[in-house]
């Protein structure tokens, strides 16, 4: 068995969940022994569910072997919420842990838009700039719009 063949096959339980959970545009590729998926996911909960998929598989994302590109489709319902660190920019993430790559930053009181409230920990969301990713929700403070 070749070995783009195991990494495939480590990881069909999640590419067939973005297939059938309606992911757009999707594209599975290796690169130097690192499965890369792409696409746009229909909502914040099908993005939440292939990260769930993706560490049942892989626990803690160790073994540095996937790169989820997935992002929420620009349409999707969304509320907003203000950064509230104490003075800093919030960092956001490529997945939901601290152990993710910091993919952009929200700045002290940036609105940001939250795509979906993945737990009581980290919710998936958007900024001005359309950086998307996932941040510490204690740091975040749902804003009612008028």
């Amino acid at each position: 068995m070749s070995f783009s063949q195991s990494l495939q096959d480590k990881y069909k339980e999640l590419t067939l969940a973005a297939q059938i959970s309606g992911v757009a545009d999707l594209q599975v590729r290796e690169q130097e022994g690192v499965l890369y998926i792409d696409g746009v996911a229909p909502s914040g909960e099908v993005k939440d569910m292939l990260w769930n998929v993706y560490d049942k598989l892989d626990p803690n994302f160790l073994s540095g072997d996937l790169v989820m590109n997935v992002n929420v489709v620009a349409t999707a319902p969304v509320t907003k919420a203000k950064v509230t660190t104490e003075r800093s920019n919030l960092n956001i993430r490529k997945g939901p842990g601290t152990d993710q790559p910091i993919v952009g930053k929200a700045a002290h009181h940036e609105i940001v838009t939250v795509v979906s409230q993945t737990s009581e920990l980290w919710w998936l969301i958007r900024t001005k700039d359309n950086e998307e990713g996932y941040a510490y929700a204690q740091y975040l403070t749902p804003v009612v719009e008028e």
